[in-house]
């Protein structure tokens, strides 16, 4: 199984009501995607955070291996989300992919 995993940081012109609905937005978006894209095992949004975070959202997801990772990120309804919900909003990606 892969873990993949996405830390982002939204762009810095957000307002905090705007943050918080974007956040939302990608939290609702990612994790529908649960039962429509093959090979996700979970996927989970977290927008739950300490101070301590240097990042705003955290996307935590489980595939069944790197191959169902690859097809996922080409696949037209996570393109859709992406394209959508994330990509306009976010200054800063960053993301962690290992064998679990």
């Amino acid at each position: 199984m892969v873990r993949h995993v996405i830390v982002w940081t939204l762009k810095d012109e957000l307002n905090d009501c705007e943050k918080e609905k974007i956040k939302a937005g990608i939290k609702e978006g990612l994790e529908g995607l649960m039962g429509k894209v093959p090979g996700i095992v979970e996927i989970r949004v977290n927008c739950d955070k300490l101070d301590s975070s240097s990042g705003d959202v955290m996307l935590d997801s489980l595939f069944e291996d790197a191959d169902a990772l690859k097809a996922y990120s080409v696949n037209p309804l996570h393109v859709a989300v992406a394209d959508v919900k994330v990509r306009p909003f976010v200054k800063i990606r960053s993301s962690f992919d290992y064998e679990v």
